[in-house]
């Protein structure tokens, strides 16, 4: 099966009902919303959502009825706080009862590393005073080396990582920068990477900047040429956040009649990711710009 694939079919073919999935790995940039809404649209159901902070595309999956299980260290809105949806399916089970393992960024970042390493855990020192200790992610050790009391992180190892990208060439080989956040260790963790990225480039360009190849092609399954598929979230280099999109959703969704119709008009009501941009308007993209280009020094690889 080829690598390079339409978003819709990526999302088919390799994100399943029950699986655990990883979005959401560098922070506030490189959100793979479009994804999020691809999954919408399919209605998967059942899913581990997995991230360090997911901005409110975890409080979209949640409303939509596609999560049974977080495991992270905050769901909301980066820009207005509290997330709604999420709110709601833990407090009154709505759209359907939410379990919630609870993590620190920290933490998360530790399972993932684990993950990665292919150790069953990492040990650490955060976290020991707190109560995150009572939950299944984590549990007491002691070092054979000096006899001090640590706190073991398991591993966090995702069926899939969806991650946003700046490029990739057909067979995957990814270029990252700006804030990597756990990118590498969430596509090194997981058990297969689905990639969405800005442009597809040519093999050449990947190989002229080798130390940019933060994802190697052989560990991703699918690749998906998505261009402002990390909307409303920055790419660097690509798009500006978007925050009037932020506090619109916060708004609008805050009772779940208004969910259904920012729902229905942002995801249910377009047809995939070319939709979606006519939805948002040529005017809107093109403010989303970034203002003149930053670029970095070059560099000489020869020996």
């Amino acid at each position: 099966m080829p690598k390079l694939r339409s978003l819709r079919d990526a999302v088919a073919e390799e994100v399943e009902d029950g699986m655990s999935v990883f979005m959401g790995a560098a922070l506030e940039s490189l959100i793979p919303f479009a994804a999020g809404y691809e999954i919408i649209r399919q209605r998967k159901r059942g899913l581990t959502l997995m991230t360090t902070i997911s901005d409110m595309q975890f409080d979209q999956l949640i409303g939509a009825g596609c999560a049974a299980k977080v495991c992270g260290a905050w769901v909301g809105n980066v820009a207005a706080g509290l997330g709604h949806n999420y709110r709601r399916a833990v407090e009154r089970q709505e759209p359907g009862p939410l379990a919630v393992e609870n993590h620190s960024n920290f933490s998360m970042a530790l399972g993932l590393k684990a993950a990665a390493m292919g150790v069953p855990y990492l040990p650490t020192r955060t976290l020991m005073g707190s109560d995150f200790r009572e939950e299944d992610a984590f549990a007491g050790v002691v070092c054979p080396f000096t006899g001090e009391s640590l706190l073991a992180v398991r591993a966090v190892q995702p069926d899939v990582a969806i991650l946003h990208v700046q490029r990739a060439d057909a067979e995957g080989n990814a270029h990252v920068w700006g804030n990597l956040g756990v990118t590498q260790d969430a596509a090194m963790a997981a058990q297969k990477v689905v990639l969405t990225c800005e442009e597809i480039v040519p093999h050449e360009v990947i190989l002229s900047d080798p130390n940019r190849t933060l994802v190697p092609g052989f560990l991703v399954a699918a690749v998906c040429c998505v261009p402002l598929g990390s909307h409303p979230s920055p790419t660097q280099g690509y798009s500006r956040r978007d925050d009037r999109f932020y506090f619109d959703y916060h708004a609008q969704s805050r009772e779940r009649a208004g969910f259904d119709e920012w729902l229905d008009q942002w995801v249910l009501g377009v047809d995939g990711p070319d939709g979606y941009l006519e939805r948002l308007g040529s005017e809107r993209v093109a403010d989303l710009e970034p203002d003149g280009n930053h670029m970095a020094a070059p560099v000489s690889y020869g020996m």
